[in-house]
């Protein structure tokens, strides 16, 4: 008997509980339907150019009308078209990545076979990922330190004679 009433008791606050929800929210909602737009995107960019005088730089979209200026101001609108409001900038559009020349294609197979062991936790490959991902670790801190005795005799090399060894 005691456990109906506990169920019954947390079934009563959770509806009172959604009930307060659904209360706010309609309270909330006729606040939400008066609060004003947002002002149109505009970069402005102020550059005084004496004491008195004012130049500000304005993007402004499609039909959007230039704001007057204040005072002493001199307001200069860039118009731009209404496609071009939410792009991404010219200067980061287009640049993509582009494969590093002279690159051999056994190099790109491993790296590629190398991380999708890595990423599916395969045994032997160092990943906290599946269920043998750890065992690789050594073998991978193993591989880095040798990796760099290499890279720090090269560098001994070319710093004894001058001219870069291949």
């Amino acid at each position: 008997m005691t456990t109906a009433l506990t169920t019954l008791r947390s079934l009563a606050v959770a509806a009172a509980g959604f009930l307060m929800g659904l209360l706010l929210a309609a309270w909330a909602l006729p606040i939400a339907a008066r609060a004003e737009p947002p002002a149109p995107a505009q970069t402005a960019a102020a550059q005084p150019v004496d004491n008195d005088a004012r130049t500000v730089s304005i993007v402004v979209y499609g039909n959007d009308p230039c704001p007057p200026g204040k005072n002493d101001e001199i307001v200069v609108c860039a118009r731009e078209p209404e496609s071009e409001r939410y792009r991404i900038p010219k200067r980061f559009r287009g640049k993509k990545g582009e494969n590093a020349p002279g690159n051999a294609w056994g190099n790109k197979v491993r790296t590629v076979d190398d991380a999708s062991r890595t990423a599916a936790g395969l045994p032997n490959t160092c990943s906290a990922v599946g269920s043998g991902g750890q065992t690789g670790c050594y073998q991978s801190f193993i591989s880095q330190a040798a990796a760099q005795r290499r890279q720090q005799q090269q560098q001994k090399q070319d710093q004894s004679d001058g001219v870069p060894q291949d």
